[in-house]
C-alpha cells in the first residue's frame, strides 16, 4: 500500500451512518465486492512487515477474550479508534481468522482512487449522509447474513484518545445490530503506550461477545448503549493491562523492532559477537543485565 493512501484507509473501519438510519424497506442486499485471496494474503504479509518495522510489538491481552473467537457465526467487530494505525491493526488481527471473511468499509472518494481496496474486502460509503448510512446497512446485513463472515468497524467514528470517557458510538452500530438476527458483536479495545523502547507497543484486548440471537429485537439505542459498554469494559480493562508494562500478561502476536537502531547497535553486536556473547538489542534487557 502507497504510503499516501494510509491516512485514507483509515477511514476504512470509521464509517459509521448517522442517527437518522433508512427504514428497513429501502435496504435490499447487495453485491458484496469480489475478494482476491491472493492479494489479501500479500496485502496481509507487507501489514505484518510494516507493523513490525514501527512497532515493538503486537500484543494481545490474555485476560481477555481468545482471538479468534471460537465460532463460525458472523462478528461485528467494534474497535475503539485511538489513532491512524487502527486500520492496519485490523488487518493484522484478520490474518488470524483466516477462514472467515474480513469487511470493512472506506470513504467512497478514497475507493475510487484506490480501486485494489475493493478486492481486499474494502466497500465505499459516503460518510455521514443518508445514502452513506443507508449504504452501510444494506452491506452489514448483507455480510452478516452469512457465517464465517467478519465486519469490522470503529463506531467513534473520528479519533478518540483510550481516556476518553464517556465512549461515544456513531448510532449506525445500533442500527445494524438491531437489525440482526444472528451472530456476535464483538467488543475489541486498541492502545498504543510507550514502554521501554523507542518504538510503542500495539496493544490489543478482546471483550466479551454480546449475543445477538437472544437479543434479536432490542431497539437500537439499547444495543448501541449496551456496545457502548462493553466497549468502554474491554478499554478500561486494557488500561489497567497497559500501565503494568508487564509482557507476561500478554501473548506476543508479532515481535517488531527494539534497540537505539542506528550505528550504536552494529557496534553493539560487533562486541558481543567479538566476545562470543548473544546481544539483545532491547532496552529492558540492558537494565536487566546492568551491573549493581
Amino acid at each position: 500500500m502507497p504510503e499516501s493512501s494510509a491516512p485514507e484507509a483509515a477511514s476504512a473501519l470509521a464509517a459509521s451512518p448517522p442517527a437518522a438510519s433508512p427504514p428497513e424497506a429501502i435496504l435490499p442486499s447487495v453485491t458484496l465486492p469480489e475478494r482476491w485471496p491472493w492479494l489479501i494474503r500479500g496485502f496481509r504479509r507487507y501489514v505484518r512487515w510494516y507493523l513490525a518495522k514501527h512497532f515493538h510489538a503486537v500484543r494481545l491481552d490474555r485476560s481477555g477474550e481468545p482471538w479468534p473467537l471460537p465460532t463460525d457465526e458472523p462478528l461485528l467487530v467494534v474497535l475503539n479508534h485511538p489513532s491512524w494505525w487502527d486500520p492496519l491493526i485490523g488487518v493484522f488481527l484478520s490474518g488470524w481468522a483466516a477462514d472467515y471473511e474480513h469487511f470493512a468499509a472506506i470513504d467512497a472518494a478514497a475507493l475510487q482512487r484506490y480501486r485494489f481496496f475493493a478486492r481486499l474486502g474494502f466497500f465505499g460509503v459516503t460518510p455521514r449522509s443518508y445514502r452513506g448510512a443507508a449504504t452501510f446497512l444494506r452491506y452489514g446485513l448483507t455480510i452478516l447474513s452469512q457465517p464465517r463472515r467478519a465486519l469490522w468497524v470503529t463506531a467513534q467514528g473520528r479519533f478518540a484518545d483510550v481516556r476518553q470517557r464517556p465512549v461515544q458510538l456513531e448510532a449506525g452500530v445500533g442500527h445494524l445490530a438491531a437489525r440482526l438476527r444472528r451472530g456476535w458483536v464483538v467488543p475489541l479495545a486498541l492502545e498504543y503506550p510507550f514502554w521501554t523502547e523507542r518504538t510503542p507497543e500495539a496493544l490489543v484486548r478482546v471483550g466479551p461477545p454480546l449475543a445477538i440471537g437472544p437479543r434479536a429485537g432490542q431497539g437500537p439505542r439499547v444495543w448501541l448503549a449496551e456496545v457502548a459498554a462493553a466497549l468502554t469494559q474491554t478499554m478500561d480493562a486494557l488500561a489497567v493491562a497497559a500501565q503494568s508494562q508487564d509482557v507476561q500478561r500478554f501473548t506476543t502476536l508479532l515481535a517488531g523492532r527494539a534497540g537505539t537502531g542506528g550505528w550504536y547497535d552494529r557496534w553493539q553486536r560487533l562486541r558481543h559477537w567479538l566476545r562470543g556473547r548473544r546481544y539483545d538489542p532491547a532496552h529492558a534487557a540492558v537494565m536487566r543485565n546492568r551491573p549493581e
